[in-house]
This record gives structure tokens, sequence and C-alpha cells, in this order.
């Protein structure tokens, strides 16, 4: 697949975010057809006549209708070639596998958990040398990328909600000879768009905000070239890191409400923001919708919104998990994007001991924002949380 339509891409207008979520990736218009890719629950397929190559004949080298048809709408969204993978690790390590011995690699030093230790792997088996640096410093950003072999961004960074300058750090990239990926998970296709902002691959977690769910794994790579996409699916291929047949159509099914689902937890995230910035229990708020937020201009200048999770700080880390253990609509639980809402101390976590032990990264999910305002109240007061309150 190329990221195109079934339909021809030259005899129609281009379609809103929003319809492509829904109309992207059926089956053919025909009477008796289903609405829905189904389930194909194969491994292998006829061959041809005389034993010829057909179409599709092993579904780790060849997908499985789900694949393509999920391929299709990312592709559409992003403006590129989109390859599944079985995880966003997956898609990761494809990436990284792209890069010859001892390439030169750059990455936030806030970045998610995951990839921060496989590039730590991969540095300490020789494989390639990472330059960790501070997205927020754009000159140190653009200088480290100009001498890199592989720029890794995110924006915003997990869980810090971070905001890097895309075009400005991608130009001094590609400038350089470097390839640039951005992974896109929080923001998704319908907030930022990092192939146009100069992007040779946009990332994401599908595991997240396009399932929606809480109840798969899956990841996707978005390449700027059919000649990138190439490359990525052979690195699928050889490395078997291949999607299911049902997990496929379980992110096929969560991204026809994408929109409204981001919509609401977006709405919410915002205006739980503001509260809490006002709470005494909370020291600080990242969240770039708030105007007090270091990077709120430039994420402004480079999204069409500042998404559904947000970060705060108590005073230290009993404080924060007692929090996590006093709500009770918010469930206290890793992982982000779901319908739910979910709360969680990341400095638990081993590899994230550095961050502020009192930061908690909040994914807003559906639910009613005086319901979520409660529960949080309450919880505060159960922790006996207390602090100084500020902006952002």
């Amino acid at each position: 697949m190329t990221g195109q339509s079934s339909e021809s891409a030259g005899l129609r207008p281009a379609r809103h975010p929003q319809t492509v979520l829904v109309a992207a990736g059926r089956p053919a218009d025909e009477p008796g057809r289903p609405l829905n890719v189904p389930i194909v629950l194969a491994s292998n397929f006829r061959a041809g006549n005389q034993g010829q190559i057909a179409g599709r004949e092993y579904s780790r080298d060849d997908a499985t209708p789900a694949w393509e048809a999920l391929e299709e709408v990312i592709g559409e969204l992003e403006g590129g070639d989109a390859v599944a993978f079985a995880s966003g690790m997956g898609a990761a390590a494809a990436v990284l596998d792209l890069m010859p011995a001892g390439a030169r690699v750059m990455a936030p030093t806030d970045c998610y958990a995951g990839v921060h230790a496989l590039l730590a792997d991969g540095q300490q088996q020789g494989r390639w040398h990472v330059d960790l640096i501070d997205i927020t410093d754009t000159a140190a950003a653009v200088a480290a990328a100009r001498r890199a072999d592989l720029v890794w961004l995110e924006s915003p960074t997990n869980p810090l909600l971070d905001i890097a300058d895309l075009p400005a750090v991608c130009t001094a990239a590609r400038d350089g000879g470097a390839l640039v990926a951005v992974d896109n998970t929080f923001a998704t296709p319908l907030l930022q768009q990092p192939l146009a902002l100069g992007a040779h691959i946009a990332m994401h977690s599908a595991t997240k905000f396009m399932g929606g769910h809480s109840d798969l794994l899956l990841g996707l790579a978005v390449a700027g070239s059919p000649q990138l996409g190439h490359r990525l699916r052979r690195r699928r291929e050889v490395a078997g890191a291949v999607p299911g047949a049902l997990e496929t159509f379980l992110v096929l099914r969560g991204l026809r409400t994408l929109a409204l689902r981001l919509d609401q937890g977006q709405r919410s995230a915002a205006e739980l923001a503001r509260r809490l910035a006002d709470h005494p229990a909370v020291t600080r708020v990242r969240y770039p919708g708030l105007p007090g937020h270091p990077g709120h201009a430039q994420a402004a200048a480079q999204m069409t919104g500042f998404g559904a999770v947000l970060g705060f700080e108590v005073q230290g880390a009993a404080a924060a998990n007692a929090v996590c253990d006093s709500v009770r609509v918010i469930r206290s639980a890793t992982s982000l994007g779901g319908v739910e809402s979910t709360i969680e101390r990341r400095a638990r976590l081993p590899g994230q001991e550095h961050l502020p032990p009192g930061f908690l990264r909040l994914s807003v999910g559906c639910e009613h924002i005086e319901d979520l305002w409660a529960d949080l109240t309450s919880a505060f007061a159960q922790a006996g949380a207390a602090g100084s309150p500020r902006r952002w």
C-alpha cells in the first residue's frame, strides 16, 4: 500500500480528517459487501494456478486485508506511506534498524521510556552513539541535528509535555543529511502532521489514542516516500514484527471515533489544566495549552490543538502516590489514550527516576469534566497534599 485511498485520489477533492477517519479503509462499495473489513484469520492463502505467485500468499510477507485498510487510513491522514507493526516499539526498532553501525542518533532527554531503553541498549552494544538533547533549547537541538544520522523527536514529549520547534530542527537535520522521525502519538494526525513539518517518518503507538480502548498493542510508521516505506516494510517482514488480525481490526474500529474522543478529552484536559493551576495542592501544571507553558507559542504554531494529556506536580512522591490510590473515577494505571482517564506517577518506574518525584501524568478520557474534577479534588483532600500554586 502507498497510503492512497481505494478511490482515485486524482478524481476527488481532499477530504477533512474527520471524514477520512470514517470513510477510508472500507471494502469496495458494492451490493452485498460488508461495511467493515472483516477479520481475516489466515496466515497463508491459496496459490495461483500451476503454483505461480498470487497477489497474497503468506501474511507475514503480504499482509492481510485489515493491515492494508489500516495503512490506507493512516497514510491518507498523515500524507505518506503507512506501515503497521506489532507495537509502537516494533515500529521504533524498525526505524533504528535503518541506521548503519556506528550511526549517531539524537533524541530528547525527555522521551518515551521504551525508546530511551532501546537507545541505551544499542549504544551499549556499540550499534550507535546517542546524543540526548533538551529539545526546548532550539539552538542546541539544531546544532545536534546537523551532526546526526538519525534525529528522533517527540513533541509533545512523553511524559513532561515539552515542545520542540519541529520545522527548525527538521530543516537542520535534513540539511545535514539526517533521517528525521517524529513520535506523533500524543498529538495524533488530527492535531499535528510531522511530514508536513519536515520529518521523513511520523511514528505512532496505535495502542494509545488510535485504538482508544486500552485493549490492544499496535504501532505505525508513516514514511514520506514510497522508497522509505518499502525499507520499513522489509524490516517488518524480516524481523517478524507484524500486527495481528484482531488488533488491526480493533484499531480500525477505534479510529472511526478518534475525532470525537480526542475532542472530548482535549476540551476536558484544557479545563482541568486551568483548574489545577489554581489548586493549592498543585505546585506545577504541564500542559502546552496554558499560555504560561514555555512551549505554548510553538505548540500553537505547529499544532491544531494541545491534546488530551497533561502533567502536574504535588509535594513529593508520597503525596503523588496517595493521589493515585485515592482516585475512583480516574484509573490509576499506566499507558494512555483510552476512553477512561488514567493517572500515573511516572518516577516510580525503572528508568524514570530522573522525573520529579511528585509528577503525575494524566490522560484525560471521555468522562464528564465535573466528575473528573470532583475525583481529583477528593483525592487531594484524602492525600493531604498541599503546596504553593504556580501557573504552569
